[in-house]
């Protein structure tokens, strides 16, 4: 079932300059120098992973003149992005202690 492909994805969506980038894409559509605005990473590293994500059709673009405006694939990416999400708050060791520090706070 696994093939190199499986493993080009997660390595790609686990990259922490990639997850900087999907966390303000998760926010709207952005151009790289919205990102790079946004997020501080040079210009360059934005647009390789930027690349990287495309090659995985972890993101897509649309152009608008001579840009391109970035988002997350809104089939696949989002739907997996929430799933992640949903199982590392239940069954991740280091989510659930961050968790329960946040929850302690809270009282």
């Amino acid at each position: 079932m696994f093939c190199k492909s499986y493993n080009d994805f997660f390595q790609t969506l686990a990259n922490p300059t990639n997850q900087t980038i999907i966390q303000e894409l998760l926010k709207k559509s952005l151009s790289v120098m919205q990102i790079v605005q946004l997020t501080g990473i040079e210009q360059s590293l934005v647009s390789h992973s930027l690349k990287k994500m495309y090659d995985c059709k972890i993101v897509t673009f649309k152009r608008n003149g001579k840009q391109k405006i970035y988002s997350l694939n809104k089939n696949t990416i989002l739907p997996i992005l929430k799933i992640v999400d949903s199982h590392a708050k239940k069954m991740c060791p280091k989510c659930l202690k961050l968790s329960s520090k946040k929850s302690n706070k809270l009282l």
